[in-house]
């Protein structure tokens, strides 16, 4: 076990009861079109990572948030807010010029934004 360790994020899966309606939110506001899509799971690539969608994965507003990366947080906000999003925290800076903040998609998922000058995957 000495060798175990956690790699890094690869996936994270967001509630879609609604698969189709959830599925047309999520194309709209990540600009992507799904690389997966079936009945029981939609997968987009955003970055080199998974978000995928399930239908059979109840909405549970969890104690967790997943913070995906954008170039300007307020921008972004607008956006989604547009696309039928709503406010679960507001943009808070957090130090060193970087933002965060949350959303709730409009089937009540919570989606975190992060704008981090500093990121880099190298």
């Amino acid at each position: 076990m000495a060798d175990a360790k956690i790699l890094g994020l690869r996936t994270v899966i967001y509630s879609a009861t609604n698969l189709i309606k959830t599925k047309e939110w999520y194309t709209k506001a990540l600009g992507i079109e799904p690389y997966f899509d079936e009945p029981y799971y939609v997968g987009f690539n955003v970055g080199g990572y998974e978000l995928g969608l399930d239908p059979d994965i109840p909405t549970v507003e969890g104690s967790t948030i997943t913070y995906w990366g954008v170039a300007d947080i307020e921008t972004d906000l607008k956006r989604l807010f547009e696309l039928g999003a709503t406010a679960h925290t507001d943009v808070q800076e957090v130090g060193e010029g970087i933002k965060v903040a949350a959303i709730k998609d409009p089937f009540g998922n919570v989606l975190g934004l992060i704008e981090d000058p500093h990121f880099s995957l190298a």
